[in-house]
């Protein structure tokens, strides 16, 4: 059974930062390239994504140089430390292992509120 579980979230003043993670069961996580998206009042953004190796990512305009996604294939995981946190960042998060037709999180939520 596969399992992908986000964790991390929670509410941060402006400028703050966040480490949000994913961990995977299930699966063989070395295979997936993955990513992170969020969801604010129906519309969903791809925030960053990264190679099955490592090695490629992908960042939204919006997070480039704030947010940095990196992964664990050991401990299958993937991370996304999130800084200078803005207003505008604040979204549920999700999680996403290989194609949007293939395995999402339940989602975590990150506010950021004065």
């Amino acid at each position: 059974q596969v399992q992908v579980v986000e964790s991390g979230g929670g509410l941060v003043q402006p400028g703050g930062s966040l480490n949000l993670s994913c961990a995977a069961s299930g699966i063989v996580f070395s295979r997936y390239a993955a990513g992170w998206r969020r969801q604010v009042a129906g519309k969903q953004l791809l925030v960053a994504r990264i190679g099955a190796d490592g090695q490629t990512k992908y960042y939204d305009d919006s997070v480039k140089g704030r947010f940095t996604i990196s992964r664990d294939n050991a401990k299958k995981t993937i991370f996304l430390q999130c800084n200078s946190l803005k207003v505008e960042d604040t979204a549920t998060y999700y999680c996403n292992i290989g194609s949007t037709n293939d395995y999402w999180g339940q989602g975590t939520q990150v506010t950021v509120s004065s």
